[in-house]
């Protein structure tokens, strides 16, 4: 997808600019409306009094000429169009006549200046090359003359003023339109942020209980219920915490036993086994049920971790590790959390990543790469075992899922991919399974970039 693309993705996804410009459509269609409506009505008024006020001029014109002294009338045409603005002339037969103004198209105009002044009367917006609102007018039978009066002093309001208002008034619609908008939409924004927080595991901040009645009802709910999940978080804790002491106590009294038992050393060996994997079931279910607290995020060294449990892998008889980690790339998080993530990914690739000579090949690499047009640190755990099949990958994020080449060496509850899922979500990273190049399965993990990494 282009820029501009996911420019207009963005508009058209986004509520607040989706409301905006349905508010926008409406004003505009309104305005639009209101304009032409107006228009409409006020034609009839305006062109009875732009008839009246065109009577009137040539009325008074026509009387004055009149009962003025034929000497006399150079001098009042001339004082005419110095102090009001009118223009009179002779009208001649040779005279070059152009089509009627605009104004006078309108029917009711021409039909009340006729009723005043007579049926003869003649209009024109040019008279030998004269340009302005010309209107003839009759002393006598052949003393004819042309009255000329400036556009402006009629049609005061023109296309382009209604134009510029009906502008202006748009623009602050439109500013209202915004605001409404965005006031609109603020508690909505606040809940989505506030979910977005529950996701990652942070503690979100009360949503304020004011405004409309079915927003106070929205937001009161909402943090009611992020109170009963935190209830039941700190319950489920408790309670894990509470079975944890209670089994591993009669654990610990068994693997005594089994101690102190006369069994042979097989079968001796097949306990302390047994209850072995019972206690790393019970501490995956106090993992995966375990909170992770976003306060406690630090920067940290990814790199300094990812080889502290390469260092560790490495003494496992049955381990290959290769490393390609570039140094002191840093993310913030939990060091406990990010640590017991990497070695539950090694672990795995441990154990059910091993080659046909029954070495597991580990690779842990950990680099700073462009990803979707970001800046992320990158960090991969990958073995040469057999794979998963791509329909199976997402599966095995689930709980308590295990492929059945796993379910039968019985190493656990199926919950080690699961809490890495959980505890990368709660640090706003990214997890991805891969089939790796040559065989295997690669795990990769995106966290977001700290100005430190560079």
């Amino acid at each position: 997808m282009t820029i501009n693309g996911a420019r207009l993705a963005w508009l058209k996804s986004g509520l607040l600019w989706r409301t905006f410009l349905l508010l926008g459509v409406l004003i505009t269609l309104s305005m639009v409306a209101w304009v032409a409506s107006f228009r409409m009505v006020e034609r009839a008024p305006k062109a009875e009094q732009m008839a009246a006020q065109v009577v009137s001029v040539v009325t008074i014109t026509r009387a004055a000429l009149t009962h003025s002294a034929p000497d006399l009338r150079r001098e009042l045409l001339f004082e005419l169009a110095n102090n009001e603005g009118i223009r009179v002339y002779p009208l001649e037969k040779t005279d070059i006549v152009e089509a009627p103004p605009d104004l006078t198209q309108e029917p009711e105009f021409q039909d009340l200046i006729n009723a005043k002044l007579g049926p003869n009367t003649r209009f024109s917006s040019k008279v030998n090359g004269g340009a302005g609102f010309w209107v003839s007018f009759s002393i006598s039978d052949d003393d004819e003359y042309w009255l000329m009066l400036d556009r402006g002093r009629l049609d005061r309001g023109t296309g382009l003023q209604w134009l510029e208002w009906a502008c202006f008034v748009l623009l602050l619609a439109l500013l209202g339109a915004v605001l409404l908008s965005r006031l609109i939409n603020l508690p909505l924004a606040r809940l989505t942020a506030a979910t977005r927080d529950i996701a990652k595991g942070r503690q979100p901040l009360p949503l304020p209980e004011r405004g409309s009645t079915e927003i106070i009802e929205a937001n009161r709910s909402f943090n009611q219920m992020v109170k009963d999940l935190n209830q039941v978080e700190s319950d489920r804790t408790l309670i894990l915490a509470g079975i944890s002491h209670d089994l591993r106590t009669p654990l610990a009294r068994m693997q005594l036993e089994v101690e102190m038992a006369n069994l042979s050393e097989d079968a001796r060996q097949g306990m302390q086994g047994d209850l072995v994997q019972m206690d790393a079931i019970i501490g995956q279910f106090l993992d995966y049920a375990k909170p992770t607290d976003s306060a406690s995020f630090n920067p940290l060294d990814l790199s300094d971790l990812l080889h502290e449990s390469g260092r560790e892998a490495a003494r496992h008889p049955d381990v290959r590790i290769s490393t390609d980690i570039d140094p002191h790339l840093c993310v913030n998080g939990n060091p406990t959390d990010l640590k017991r993530v990497i070695n539950n990914l090694v672990e795995n690739a441990r154990r059910y990543g091993k080659s046909a000579d029954g070495v597991a090949e580990i690779a842990l690499s950990c680099h700073l790469k462009t990803v979707d047009g970001a800046r992320r640190v990158v960090m991969s755990v990958a073995d040469r075992g057999p794979g998963v099949p791509q329909a199976e990958m997402e599966q095995l994020l689930k709980p308590f899922t295990r492929l059945d080449t796993a379910r039968s060496q019985a190493n656990g509850a199926g919950l080690g991919l699961a809490i890495v899922d959980r505890v990368v979500l709660r640090h706003d990273a990214q997890l991805r399974l891969l089939a790796r190049d040559g065989g295997g399965l690669q795990i990769d993990i995106l966290f977001n970039k700290l100005r430190s990494a560079e």
